[in-house]
């Protein structure tokens, strides 16, 4: 009778052992690659993309695994679409390889040093973190991402995906490794947890003694469970529940046009505009246009009362759409009476990812700006410009809602910490 009890016993051991041993080689790696030069890490890039195009015919067989599973759950097609690891999708992760291969290495740059009055020089050096854990869903592209961007900052990592990618992010790994190896750099700097078991999950987010910060991506269950039950540290990827601020004094073609933008280029993405704030003054001008054109493009309008006044094909809003980030068709539109009651809006509903601000008034954009408390605020631009790519950084490895040491796009810089140094001629503290 206590057979299941063993046996279930039995495999939490054998994954924690796993776990544990995936930690240890990490701690090695990590301190391999701390003093790794950057010509090699470079190397190792160019490496893992000349692979990902020569092994393409097995990544896409293997790919076609999850693939099919997917569709066989009832996966909607958006997160199928993810999933997929098309010709395009593996050229855009090879051109991402090489841009970062590319890139300025951070690792041991030096601040400005100043000296001191007994003669000494104190500066700081920018340094790996040493072993960083990613805990993501679905997408495949994360595990290239992750393991360049990790790699090039001199991090070991490893990488937990999701088990719809399962298939898909295991043969990625091995590509990944193959990469390392060809240019002489440690095999573990980047390791793919080799198993669906939710509990590994839960194992890596305990294990402080080998990784240092846990990275996740996903959903707010992900981000609720590990905020639970991490003891790691975490550098969030929260939700984007990102606003729109249409001011009295915006230009209202290029208020239009801003809108549109930030809903319709991807509704799946975290910088995708969810609410649509809209000054009193100036919404009967825009907002019937504006709701054609996103009504012409198959989205979804839910308003307040004011709103559906102007759009009657308008559902009505409710709290949960203010609180809510759909990534999918689907748009909430609030009209305010001043700037002031569009930024509490804000405050009370936004998740900190992105704001925009659409005006021809300085004081008005400037007050935007410097107010909303969120990762990245804009001024005349749409929200979907939230990504690493569009900073300069090359590419992200999130964007952090967190407000300590890392926020908004985390990119190189974001994975490196700071030491200080000091330089002395045998000066004594008296």
């Amino acid at each position: 009778m206590n057979a299941p009890v063993t046996d279930t016993s039995s495999h939490n051991a054998e994954l924690a052992a796993q776990i544990q041993t995936l930690g240890q080689q990490a701690r090695q790696a990590a301190r391999t690659l701390m003093t790794a030069p950057g010509h090699a890490k470079a190397a190792a890039l160019r490496a893992m993309a000349a692979r990902l195009e020569q092994d393409k015919a097995i990544l896409q067989a293997e790919n076609a695994k999850d693939l099919e599973a997917a569709r066989n759950n009832g996966l909607a097609p958006a997160m199928v679409d993810r999933l997929m690891l098309s010709d395009k999708a593996l050229k855009t992760m090879i051109t991402g390889l090489l841009q970062i291969a590319d890139m300025p290495d951070p690792v041991g740059s030096q601040t400005a040093s100043s000296t001191r009055p007994n003669g000494m020089r104190v500066g700081q050096m920018r340094v790996p973190i040493g072993v960083i854990g990613i805990i993501y869903e679905s997408r495949p592209n994360v595990t290239i991402d992750a393991a360049a961007l990790c790699l090039k900052s001199g991090n070991a990592t490893i990488l937990r995906g999701g088990s719809e990618a399962f298939h898909s992010n295991r043969a990625l790994g091995a590509v990944i490794q193959a990469g390392l190896a060809d240019a002489g750099l440690p095999q573990h700097a980047v390791q793919v947890v080799g198993t669906t078991d939710r509990a590994a999950v839960g194992m890596l987010a305990t294990l402080t003694d080998y990784i240092d910060v846990i990275i996740p991506r996903g959903g707010k269950g992900l981000i609720a469970r590990l905020a639970a039950e991490a003891r790691v540290p975490l550098l969030k990827h929260l939700d984007g529940n990102c606003h729109v601020y249409i001011d009295e004094a915006a230009d209202l073609d290029k208020a239009h046009d801003i809108a549109l933008n930030a809903k319709t280029y991807r509704y799946g993405i975290c910088g995708a505009m969810e609410t649509l704030l809209v000054h009193a003054a100036v919404a009967p001008k825009i907002l019937p246009r504006l709701a054609q054109s996103l009504l012409d493009k198959g989205v979804e309008l839910r308003g307040c009362e004011r709103t559906r006044a102007l759009i009657p094909q308008a559902l009505p809003a409710t709290d949960e759409d203010w609180a809510t980030e759909y990534l999918e068709p689907i748009l909430a539109i609030r009209i305010v009476d001043d700037i002031g009651q569009a930024m509490d809006h804000i405050a009370r509903w936004s998740s900190g990812h992105t704001e925009a601000i659409v005006t021809e008034n300085l004081h008005a954009a400037t007050q935007f700006q410097r107010e909303v408390d969120s990762s990245s605020v804009y001024i005349n631009l749409p929200t979907c410009f939230a990504d690493g790519f569009e900073y300069g950084l090359g590419a992200e490895i999130g964007i952090s809602t967190n407000r300590l040491h890392a926020r908004g796009p985390v990119g190189l810089e974001g994975l490196t910490t700071l030491k200080w140094v000091l330089t002395g001629d045998g000066q004594l503290r008296g």
